[in-house]
C-alpha cells in the first residue's frame, strides 16, 4: 500500500465535495478512528458513500431525514469485508471530527486524518477491519513521518460527551498490537 498525492494506490475512490485546504503550516499529527452504519445498524450497500458525497436521499430511511443535511467526510472508510475506500486525500482537511480537541489544541480536522470503520460502537469489528486498518495506519505513518503509532485516538476521546465512536467493542489491544 503505497500513498501518491495524498491517495492510497489500493483504496477504491469515491471522491467528497466535504473537504477544504488545511490550514498553512499545520502539519498532520494524529489519526482518528470512527465507526458509522447507515441506515443505524445496518451494513453494505453504498449509503455511507452516499453520504460523503451529499447524495443521500432523506426520504430512503426516517433517519436519513436527520442526516441528510450535513456535510461530512471522511479520508477513509474500511467496510466490514476489508475493502478500504478513499473519500478525500490526506494532503486535504476532511470533515471529520467537527468540535473536538486533542492534547489542548482544537479543530482536529487541521491536523488529522480520520479513518471510518463500518460498525457500531457496541458491535465487534471484524478480522480484514483490524488488517486493514494496521497495514493502512503503517502505509500514513510511512509516508507522514509527523505520524506516529501514539498519536491515534477514538472520535470519543477528541469529542468526549459528543461522540462515543469506536466505542467498547473497538480492541485498541488488537489494532496496536505490531504497529
Amino acid at each position: 500500500m503505497k500513498l501518491r498525492n495524498g491517495w492510497v494506490d489500493v483504496a477504491r475512490r469515491v471522491p467528497s465535495p466535504n473537504y477544504n485546504v488545511r490550514p498553512r503550516g499545520v502539519s498532520l499529527s494524529l489519526i482518528v478512528i470512527h465507526n458509522i452504519s447507515l441506515p443505524p445498524g445496518q451494513y453494505g450497500g453504498t449509503c455511507i458513500e452516499r453520504f460523503f458525497q451529499n447524495c443521500l436521499p432523506s426520504e430512503e430511511h426516517p433517519y436519513f431525514e436527520e442526516i441528510s443535511e450535513l456535510e461530512v467526510s471522511s479520508h477513509f472508510l474500511i467496510k466490514r469485508d476489508g475493502e478500504l475506500v478513499q473519500f478525500v486525500s490526506c494532503d486535504d482537511r476532511a470533515w471529520h471530527a467537527g468540535a473536538s480537541c486533542y492534547e489542548g489544541q482544537e479543530n482536529c480536522n487541521d491536523f488529522s486524518i480520520g479513518i471510518e470503520l463500518e460498525g457500531q460502537d457496541d458491535e465487534q469489528y471484524e478480522p480484514e477491519q483490524y488488517a486493514k486498518l494496521k497495514v493502512l495506519t503503517q502505509a500514513l505513518m510511512s509516508a507522514y513521518p509527523s505520524l506516529n503509532s501514539e498519536q491515534i485516538t477514538g472520535h470519543s476521546d477528541i469529542a468526549p460527551g459528543r461522540k462515543t465512536d469506536p466505542g467498547p467493542a473497538f480492541d485498541w489491544s488488537r489494532f496496536r498490537e505490531g504497529l
